[in-house]
């Protein structure tokens, strides 16, 4: 039995599809914010068109106030009814997959690195300038009352607000409960749990979190 001829490949390089690094891009600076103040110009040709129509979106169908050169990511997911509006002052930035419920304020230069969880509840949370939260931090300025003579979730719900000062960094993973203020150029560690108020400069550690030294005495 005769062996039949291979096929002809009609191999055309033409039809090879080239890589979409814009889109790849894209998610590098959703997940990796801080790199879109450093765009080359060929970069900023699409990324400043893009930016504009996130933002513009936001503010169409949420009541949120954006400031001059910010980067949202179009997986953050932000939510801001009238009467819980979010405010965010220049040069903010928000990563992927962080959920804002307002009210909330940002001051300048904020950063809310990816996977972040904030809820203003009734009284608000505010962010003075410069502060940097890091990944999966959660801040809910809000409570559930306890009592025993009902289910949690049909128990009203407290909120005295959250004041978080400028220049603070929050460590990957840590929490803030309600009622709390954080004093200027503090630092919260990975993965603590801040449930009283921390003074200007303190680094803080632990669950529940304690302070542990002051930023004052790592000078150079």
């Amino acid at each position: 039995m005769p062996i039949p001829p291979t096929p002809r490949l009609n191999f055309n390089l033409k039809t090879i599809q080239k890589p979409d690094y814009q889109t790849q891009h894209k998610q590098r600076l959703s997940y990796m914010p801080w790199l879109y103040f450093s765009l080359k110009d060929k970069h900023k040709q699409w990324a400043l068109p893009w930016q504009e129509h996130i933002q513009s979106h936001l503010k169409a169908v949420e009541t949120i106030k954006i400031g001059q050169h910010c980067f949202i990511a179009p997986q953050a997911h932000l939510f801001a009814e009238p009467g819980r509006d979010i405010s965010i002052g220049d040069r903010c930035m928000i990563a992927a997959d962080s959920f804002l419920h307002g009210p909330i304020t940002l001051g300048s230069e904020v950063a809310i690195n990816h996977g972040c969880s904030l809820d203003g509840g009734r009284a608000g949370i505010h962010i003075g300038d410069q502060t940097r939260i890091a990944n999966h931090v959660t801040i809910y300025a809000f409570n559930h009352g306890m009592s025993m003579q009902q289910a949690i979730y049909q128990q009203s719900v407290s909120s005295k607000g959250i004041i978080i000062g400028k220049d603070v960094w929050i460590g990957a993973q840590a929490g803030i409960v309600d009622g709390v203020n954080i004093g200027d150029h503090s630092i919260i560690g990975m993965g603590a749990i801040v449930t009283k108020d921390v003074p200007p400069y303190a680094i803080m550690a632990g669950n529940p979190a304690k302070k542990i030294g002051d930023r004052r005495d790592k000078a150079q």
